[in-house]
């Protein structure tokens, strides 16, 4: 599922990344698009995708982990049996629940993922002399610059965003499948509207939480020129000095690729789960 979700959305991510970042170098999606192409090649869009995989690959993995324990916290509490469905809302918290333990394995592989995205516009904008191009040179620079923990800059902001955003990811996602599934069993539901489900749990969560990206995404990056401010120091500087607006840079890349990676995401681990449980059964 997350190598789905990062094949499909890359280019688009890695937009939304340098539009956060750098938000007076780009005057929209086109021109950002158009700006990269001549100055980086094809090649500049998939910038940052050997980390993107390994934290889109560990996040899900210790994500979906979580939610299928997480559920059984939330039967415990609720106080049903353990066989026995939950609700959509339910479902919600369980998500949420489970997205907490998902960040920690997430917060350090997107750090370098995004240092990688806006590397080129960090030497434009002067605040460094000479990036690092490989993601073997930004972990040595995390290393030798600020230690292991360096790799947890903006853990807050990933927190604030994935706790509340993933409340509504997973809500959306089985609204979804309620909706298109009209009294029939969730299982049973076909590929076009898994894509849908997946695609609009994913647009409600980027919704949700999207200025706290836009604040993490900057600590993470603009921290490599010297100290950054934290969640809250960044947030009032940015709506100070460049409006509430900046907050949402970026957001049209976001929803192009929430749509259509977190489609690509639900559908693989449906599909992938199905196949897996088919072969236990068969044992």
């Amino acid at each position: 599922g997350g190598t789905a979700c990062v094949v499909t959305g890359q280019p688009f991510d890695t937009a939304k990344v340098k539009m956060q970042t750098f938000p007076n170098m780009y005057k929209g999606l086109a021109d950002c698009f158009v700006k990269t192409y001549k100055q980086v090649g094809f090649r500049g869009f998939y910038k940052g995708t050997t980390p993107a995989l390994l934290a889109n690959i560990a996040e899900n993995s210790v994500l979906f982990m979580c939610y299928g324990f997480c559920q059984q916290i939330v039967r415990r509490i609720v106080g049903v049996d353990r066989k026995t469905k939950l609700s959509d809302l339910q479902n919600a918290a369980a998500g949420s629940f489970a997205s907490a333990f998902a960040t920690l394995v997430l917060c350090p592989t997107e750090l370098v993922k995004c240092r990688l995205q806006a590397m080129h516009e960090m030497q434009l904008s002067g605040k460094i002399i000479q990036g690092h191009n490989t993601v073997w040179s930004v972990v040595k620079g995390v290393i030798q610059k600020d230690g292991p923990l360096g790799f947890y800059r903006g853990l807050s902001s990933t927190l604030l965003r994935e706790v509340p955003g993933y409340f509504f990811f997973f809500g959306g996602y089985e609204l979804s499948r309620t909706f298109f599934a009209s009294g029939r069993s969730k299982d049973d539901l076909g590929p076009i509207p898994l894509l849908l489900s997946g695609g609009f749990g994913g647009s409600c969560l980027w919704i949700a939480v999207y200025p706290v990206d836009c604040v993490k995404s900057r600590i993470q990056v603009l921290s490599m020129a010297g100290k950054q401010a934290g969640f809250m120091g960044t947030f009032v500087t940015v709506v100070r000095t460049e409006g509430i607006l900046a907050l949402y840079s970026g957001l049209t890349p976001t929803m192009i690729r929430a749509f259509l990676a977190n489609g690509a995401l639900f559908l693989a681990y449906e599909y992938s789960r199905k196949l897996m449980m088919e072969q236990i059964d068969s044992y």
